[in-house]
C-alpha cells in the first residue's frame, strides 16, 4: 500500500494595511495584531499533527504566519519564491473592498482580458509554480504531512486546477479566508481529496483587501 502524505496549504493572517492598499508582493505589509492571533491559533490547532516541513512565501505577512507553528514544531522554516502572492500590475494603488479599483478610469487599460488576467501573472503560470512547489514538500514529507504559507490566489488557483474548475473566476466566491487551510491528501503520488478548514475562525479580523 503506497503512502499517505499530506500537504496542507495555509493562507497568511491578517494585515495591518489602513489604508486600504492592493499591497501584492509589496514589501513591508504585516500581520496585524489579530493576524498574529490567527497565526497563533493555527498553530495550537494544527501543532500536534505529524507535521514535518514548512514552507513559506517569502512575504513578510507569510513568514509571520509560519513563526508560531514553526516555533511550536521546532521546524525551520524553508522560504520559496514559488509561494509568492500572485504578480499584479495594480499593486500600490488604494483598492479599499476591490471596487476602488474597477471604478478608477486609470485602470480600465489593465482589465481587456478577465481569463488570462491582463492585469498580472496568468493563471496557468502561478498554478505550474504551485504544483512545482507541492511536488517538492510532498516529496520531503513523504509519508507524513506538510505545511505552505502562501496567499489567496494561489492556494485558489491551485487548488480550482486540481478539482478541474475552470481557472478564472469571481475573486469574491473564493473558499480561502484569512489563516485557512487548504488540505490536499496524497495516496503515493495519487491526490485522492481536497479538504477545507478554517482553525481560526472564532478570531474574526476586519475587511480585508480582495486577493491579499
Amino acid at each position: 500500500m503506497a503512502e499517505t502524505t499530506v500537504v496542507h496549504l495555509l493562507r497568511h493572517g491578517e494585515v495591518h494595511n489602513p489604508g486600504g492598499i492592493l499591497y501584492g508582493r509589496l514589501p513591508g505589509y504585516h500581520l496585524s495584531e489579530t493576524g498574529r492571533l490567527m497565526a497563533e491559533t493555527v498553530a495550537k490547532a494544527v501543532g500536534g499533527r505529524d507535521i514535518v516541513a514548512l514552507y513559506s512565501s517569502p512575504l513578510e505577512r507569510a513568514q509571520e504566519t509560519a513563526t508560531p507553528l514553526a516555533e511550536k514544531l521546532g521546524l525551520e522554516i524553508r522560504s520559496d519564491e514559488r509561494l509568492i502572492e500572485a504578480g499584479n500590475l495594480l499593486q500600490g494603488r488604494a483598492a479599499g473592498n476591490g471596487i476602488a479599483l474597477f471604478r478608477d478610469p486609470r485602470n480600465y487599460r489593465y482589465f481587456w482580458n478577465p481569463l488570462r488576467p491582463s492585469w498580472g501573472e496568468p493563471y496557468p503560470v502561478i498554478v505550474k509554480r504551485m504544483k512545482s512547489v507541492i511536488d517538492d514538500a510532498r516529496a520531503a514529507a513523504r509519508g507524513h504531512e506538510t505545511v505552505l504559507v502562501s496567499h489567496q490566489l494561489p492556494i485558489w488557483s491551485l487548488r480550482s486546477a486540481a478539482e478541474g474548475r475552470r481557472l478564472w473566476h469571481d475573486p469574491r466566491r473564493r473558499q480561502c479566508a484569512l489563516a485557512s487551510l487548504t488540505t490536499l491528501t496524497f495516496d503515493g503520488d495519487r491526490l485522492v481529496s481536497i479538504g477545507y478548514s478554517e482553525p481560526a475562525a472564532s478570531v474574526r479580523p476586519g475587511p480585508a483587501v480582495p486577493g491579499a
